[in-house]
């Protein structure tokens, strides 16, 4: 793939999808999936008129925010159903008949899967096919013989370890016990209660020597929505699978992914980004920004106390623990200690790290855990609203944390992507007539994306030369 960090284009420069060329359309479950791509929409909101904008927008792409991650089975389900029967009605209006349908979802294997994916296709299909393509090669999430790997690069080589060995499979809502794809497919759609169970040996494996030697007779023998677990390791594997997808599509083959970030950078194919990462400085309205911290992944925080060393940088703990009582009392009496600390810290030029308290909450069951953590995100939500209107930046941490900041902290309904600040982290910015936040740069960084150092760099890098 080209680099998308070339800073000689055209900061106005987008790509209009070629007329062959498939509209690729990503329900996603955080809005952090757009992470490997830039110059196109964001939606949050789905009503026919939005969605309009997205199939009308010169970009080969573009993302609705649906948020259904931090939803429960069937909050997730009736949204995407939803999103899918005012899509038809877009896509009957726009005339947009070639097109390539994403639920993207984690690069851990966590969400509502097979749930999202079969609301989509009782709604919108039938598909001949949906993939699973959960790499997210920046991040060194790989997939090998039908395995998911997080992969680490050391100086005594490169270290694979199955996805299922690591934290995110031990998920208190969204956990599993294998990595193997297969086994993986068996394992959730065992009891779906909107599909049919789906055995592991009824899911087909495209191997990295399929990919490699080309898959498209493969793709016009699918049929019936069979599922297809995709290996890949490094871009060009999916460059050359992308356009396998995009001739089968041309030939009237109509598919469904449920994929991390990569695939998409493969399908949209686009130019380099408009301002490069080293200098998002210049796009910032001043250096004194603030910061939202609300992911509890370990990688998280290792990268907040990073941050906290940093020069500017102040933080702010939230002790959510008071929140437990789900009281309004308690929201009120946290978010006037917070946002008094916010203004005295601003006032000095400096930079709020507002953080919740990293301590890792116990709970009887996933409903009462989604319920709390509902609460801490309406605090976070209205600490948004609060924060100075002259901040020059803001830096979301978290994939909820960043969908409820630029859904509901700043109500946008849409927002144009800039492009990464590092690799995996995107930049969006709010529109000139925002009505608090006018022309804000706003960066949403995943959860569980960079090495240690990643949110201090993004930070710096906001603030190079200022």
């Amino acid at each position: 793939m080209k680099n998308q960090n070339d800073p000689s284009v055209d900061s106005s420069a987008t790509q209009a999808p070629a007329a062959n060329r498939p509209k690729i359309i990503v329900l996603d479950d955080d809005p952090t999936g757009s992470q490997t791509v830039h110059s196109c929409l964001l939606l949050l909101k789905w009503d026919v008129e939005t969605l309009v904008l997205g199939l009308a927008d010169d970009s080969p792409i573009f993302f609705v925010l649906t948020n259904t991650r931090s939803l429960n089975p069937k909050a997730a389900a009736a949204i995407t159903a939803e999103v899918c029967d005012n899509l038809k009605q877009a896509l009957a209006q726009t005339g947009v008949t070639n097109f390539l349908l994403v639920s993207r979802s984690d690069s851990t294997l966590r969400g509502h899967y097979p749930i999202e994916t079969d609301a989509i296709a009782q709604h919108l299909g039938p598909f001949d096919a949906h993939f699973l393509t959960p790499q997210f090669f920046e991040a060194g999430r790989v997939t090998l013989d039908s395995t998911h790997y997080i992969q680490t690069v050391t100086d005594s080589g490169t270290q694979r370890t199955p996805t299922h060995d690591t934290e995110f499979a031990k998920d208190s809502v969204f956990g599993y016990s294998t990595s193997y794809l297969p086994d993986y497919v068996a394992e959730k759609t065992a009891g779906s209660l909107s599909g049919s169970p789906i055995s592991a040996d009824q899911v087909e494996r495209f191997t990295l020597k399929d990919i490699r030697q080309g898959t498209l007779e493969r793709l016009l023998a699918l049929s019936g929505n069979r599922c297809v677990a995709v290996d890949g390791e490094n871009q060009s594997d999916f460059d050359q699978f992308a356009q396998d997808l995009i001739a089968a599509a041309a030939q009237g083959k109509k598919f469904l992914f449920r994929s991390a970030a990569s695939l998409l950078t493969s399908l949209a194919n686009l130019p380099p980004q408009p301002t490069s990462a080293a200098d998002m400085s210049r796009i910032t309205r001043s250096p004194a920004g603030a910061i939202i911290v609300g992911s509890h992944v370990k990688k998280t925080t290792q990268q907040l106390q990073q941050l906290l060393k940093a020069p500017g940088i102040v933080g702010i703990e939230i002790d959510v623990s008071q929140l437990q009582d789900l009281s309004e009392s308690s929201h009120r009496k946290l978010l006037k200690t917070v946002l008094d600390q916010v203004t005295q810290i601003h006032a000095t030029g400096k930079t709020p790290a507002i953080y919740t308290s990293r301590e890792e909450l116990t709970f009887p069951d996933a409903h009462t855990r989604l319920v709390f953590g509902e609460a801490v995100s309406a605090l976070l939500v209205d600490v948004v609203k609060h924060l100075p209107a002259n901040i020059g930046f803001l830096i979301s941490k978290g994939g909820i944390t960043s969908n409820d900041t630029l859904s509901k902290g700043l109500a946008l309904t849409s927002a144009r992507l800039l492009g990464q600040v590092i690799p995996g982290v995107s930049v969006v910015k709010t529109a000139a007539d925002h009505p608090q936040f006018a022309n804000l740069p706003v960066v949403v960084f995943p959860g569980n994306v960079g090495d240690d150092q990643a949110l201090a760099l993004a930070y710096q890098r906001l603030t190079a030369s200022q």
